[in-house]
Formats: structure tokens, sequence, C-alpha cells
């Protein structure tokens, strides 16, 4: 009889089958204000990290694009607007509960007739082979099961010379800058989660996910063996977030 598979849930050995399922919980718990703790948790600063991706995207009129893990639609509603009335964003999300917050955001901000909502797991793409220009996942990929298999499904429906963006929470360069964070993640974020949500345990398991992360090295290296070609990677608020970005050949 063949033991179990199993991978990490925070610090948290779980069977592997059982991940998505408890990660699944955790984002249905804090749907409803999760815009508000992205402003309470970065004080604002993940629009900066969000405009960045944006920049390096350079989505022009008629592209595709793909915005894996899209939960409230930060990046999907500025891309409807660049792509315009031929182009078509897909807002994608695994977890149902973030994509009807997500949805009805952008239908209250106008986006219509070029965005669609797709609920789909990063690992299992339901998209043809070569649809998309571009595709982000931003948030989404410390969550992911089986990263290698998430980006070999991306490295699939991306057009070639398409481009992968994965802005992602990573390793700080400064050791003091990491021991201050370290301190913010496992103590404050906690507390502000079960004072504004209700929740302590999801913010817990949010710093533990961050910390089993891949650094940006290894990050970078795991493109490279999907397939992409030209990856880099840009730091951001010294370390404390990585925008990748790779090439599909």
């Amino acid at each position: 009889m063949s033991e179990k598979k199993t991978t990490h849930f925070g610090f948290e050995q779980v069977d592997i089958d059982q991940k998505a399922e408890r990660v699944a919980g955790v984002f249905h718990s804090v749907a409803g204000k999760y815009d508000l703790m992205n402003d309470l948790m970065s004080g604002g600063i993940h629009r900066l990290w969000k405009r960045l991706t944006i920049e390096k995207a350079a989505v022009r009129r008629g592209h595709k694009i793909l915005d894996i893990a899209g939960g409230t639609g930060d990046l999907s509603y500025q891309f409807a607007r660049q792509v315009g009335e031929q182009g078509l964003v897909v807002l994608a999300d695994i977890n149902d509960s973030m994509l009807k917050v997500g949805r009805d955001k952008l239908l209250d901000k106008g986006v219509a007739g070029n965005l669609t909502v797709a609920q789909a797991d990063a690992q299992y793409l339901p998209f043809a082979d070569n649809t998309f220009d571009r595709i982000t996942i931003a948030f989404g990929l410390r969550n992911v099961t089986d990263k290698d298999l998430a980006l070999r499904a991306m490295l699939r429906v991306l057009k070639p010379g398409g481009k992968l963006l994965v802005l992602e929470f990573s390793k700080p360069g400064n050791p003091l800058l990491e021991k201050a964070y370290d301190a913010y993640s496992f103590k404050l974020l906690p507390t502000m989660g079960k004072l504004v949500t209700g929740d302590a345990d999801s913010y817990r398991y949010l710093a533990e996910s961050i910390r089993m992360h891949p650094d940006q090295q290894t990050l970078k290296t795991m493109m490279d063996d999907a397939g992409f070609v030209l990856t880099e990677y840009h730091n951001m608020t010294g370390g404390i977030v990585a925008l990748h970005c790779g090439i599909k050949p």
C-alpha cells in the first residue's frame, strides 16, 4: 500500500488532495473584506505593486488576457480598459466567492462586453493551446498545490511570444527587514484579520504560505524549467514582493 502524498498548507502538512479545499475555505471566509484587508495590510502599497505589473504587461488593443487568481478584479479592470472592444479579458479564480465579488465589482464599474469570468484551477486551465497574449497571476501562485504543473499549463495556453507575469510575495534581501517583516506577519496580521474579518486563522495561513513560497531565484528557475525564456524578476519594497516575467518561445 503506497503512502499518501502530502504538501504544505502554511506550516502544516496535509494530504495533497486536501490542500485546494483548505485554501478555498480561507478565501470563502475573507472574500467580502478582501479589498479592505489588502489596503490595511499593505498600507495601500499593493496598488503600486499592481501598477508595475500592468506597466510590464504592456497590453495592447485587441489582446486576449488571462488574469488567474484574479480575485476581486483589480488587474482585470485595468486590462479591460486597455484591450478595447476587440480584446478580451478572462477573470479566472478557483474560488467562486472571490469570483462573485470580482464580477459584481467590475459590473458596478461599468466593465462589460470584453470581460468574462471563469472558475478555473491554475493547474488544469480549461482553455485551448495558444489562446492568450498575456497571463497574470497576482498573489495566487503560492496557494497552488503543484506550481510546476500550473506553470506548464500557463505556458500551454499562452500564444508564442506571449508573456507571463507572476506577482507574489517573496524573500526580503535585508536581514533586518526580514526580521521586522516576520514580526509584522506573524503577530499583527492575524490580529488585524480577526478584528476586520473575524478570522485570525486565515491570515495566519497567509503569513505561513508566504514563507513556504519559493524565493526569487528558485521561482525564476522553475519558470525556466517549465519552458519560459527571457525570464527575469523585479524586487519591490525590498524584496517583500517580486514580479517575475517570462516569454513563451
